[in-house]
């Protein structure tokens, strides 16, 4: 049987791949460098700001998601405002630093909104910071509250809580606005030096970028949610060794593929 292509036939082709590839494109991810976000949670504000101080060689750049913002002194405010200027990324962690799911299922997700996140916005816009992040405390979210937050936020922030083999991990940029940190602090169950040299290898092998979080970096370790400077220095070392670069959350909101 002979086919007879007609000019419109070959029109009406062409229209479907040229519609197609244009789809295509729009689809796919934006290329985009391997590299690290350093993200830090709760209040620690002198602490990072020392932390600052140290790792400043290194080029580095980090997220601090701050809470209980109207419980900061003007010094710590002071602080938060000059790491901002330098780069660093001022983000939000709750106003009352509330377990969204306990709070949101004893209270409704209305109440959240108006108790935790608005009152957070507001006064830290009026304190000179633009918040496009949000980091859950604890970690702990839902679906549910993921969509609430999404039109006030460009990126939202969990925590990868298990240990799995990197290429399972799922402290990796997916190329989504909810995304998910592994934990650096010490008392981590997870956490160990040769543990977070398999992700940074990993992320530079597969050109991936990965979130890490902790809370209070010091140099002696003596209780909870406490960071060593000395891991912060292992990652930064890496990352200039490796050539791999420094992210802040809000970064990603420009690598997301748009629809």
């Amino acid at each position: 049987m002979k086919i007879i292509f007609t000019k419109t036939m070959l029109f009406l082709m062409f229209l479907t791949f040229f519609s197609c590839e244009t789809k295509k494109q729009k689809e796919e991810p934006k290329p985009y460098k391997a590299g690290v976000i350093l993200s830090f949670d709760d209040a620690y504000v002198d602490e990072w700001f020392e932390a600052d101080q140290a790792l400043k060689k290194y080029g580095w750049k980090a997220t601090f998601n701050v809470c209980k913002i109207d419980s900061l002194g003007e010094p710590q405010i002071k602080k938060l405002l000059q790491m901002q200027k330098e780069g660093h990324e001022i983000a939000g962690h709750g106003y009352h630093h509330y377990n969204a799911v306990k709070f949101v299922k004893k209270n409704g997700l209305d109440a959240y909104m108006n108790q935790e996140i608005y009152p957070m916005i507001t006064s830290m816009k009026n304190k000179g910071f633009n918040v496009t992040s949000f980091a859950y405390p604890y970690g702990m979210r839902s679906d549910a509250l993921d969509h609430a937050l999404s039109s006030k936020f460009k990126i939202i922030r969990g925590r990868a809580f298990g240990g799995e083999i990197p290429e399972k991990q799922d402290s990796y940029f997916n190329n989504s606005k909810i995304v998910f940190a592994f934990d650096i602090d010490n008392s981590h169950i997870h956490f160990s030096i040769p543990y977070v040299l398999e992700l940074l290898d990993y992320a530079k092998k597969h050109n991936k970028i990965l979130l890490l979080c902790g809370h209070r970096p010091v140099k002696n370790v003596s209780k909870n949610y406490e960071v060593k400077i000395e891991t912060l220095e292992f990652v930064c070392k890496y990352m200039k060794l490796n050539d791999l670069k420094f992210y802040t959350l809000n970064d990603l909101d420009t690598l997301i593929p748009q629809k």
